[in-house]
């Protein structure tokens, strides 16, 4: 009776922690979006200056920075760097939450910005999403949980010499029946 227990109350965490997956996924979309575009906010003044002198190239904008004479526009070159690098990293990271949901999953727990990944746990509330990927996550997850941590019971019992026991007890049940 309590193994019963046990599997339901793992089920149900497997279909809590399931139902986060859509929701923590968007979060970080909205997030990296949000970073992008206060991201080309911040550059616009310098694509300005790059389009009119440099046929709108950013990196020969910094390195005309970069080999003035003056210190300021030297640092300067550094600040801008930043910013330029900054704003082709949060476009790869936009163009890879705009993949499909397999594709989002395997980017976030494989490539994703540390530091934005960070920011969105932080910031991340559970919550419980009916919407049907949701759902689809949710029930996904208490399966495989509810079947791993069955298989990792019945493997230790097995190699504990239990299943033969409980496959002996079986069967002398069924005999004197």
């Amino acid at each position: 009776m309590f193994r019963s227990y046990a599997r339901l109350a793992l089920f149900a965490l497997g279909l809590l922690v399931g139902v986060q997956v859509p929701g923590f996924i968007e979060d970080y979309s909205q997030r990296v979006d949000a970073h992008r575009s206060e991201s080309e906010q911040g550059l616009q003044g310098f694509r300005e200056t790059a389009k009119r002198f440099f046929s709108g190239d950013l990196d020969a904008l910094v390195s005309h920075y970069r080999a003035s004479n003056d210190a300021v526009m030297q640092s300067d070159a550094q600040s801008v760097a930043f910013l330029v690098d900054r704003a082709a990293l949060l476009d790869d990271e936009y163009r890879a939450m705009q993949g499909p949901w397999y594709r989002q999953v395997w980017h976030l727990t494989t490539a994703a910005d540390p530091a934005l990944l960070e920011e969105t746990y932080a910031a991340y509330r559970y919550q419980v999403l009916l919407a049907p990927d949701a759902i689809a996550w949710g029930i996904a997850c208490a399966l495989l949980l509810a079947w791993l941590l069955e298989a990792l019971v019945l493997g230790i019992a097995w190699l504990l010499g239990g299943a033969s026991a409980t496959r002996t007890r079986a069967a002398e049940r069924r005999h004197w029946r």
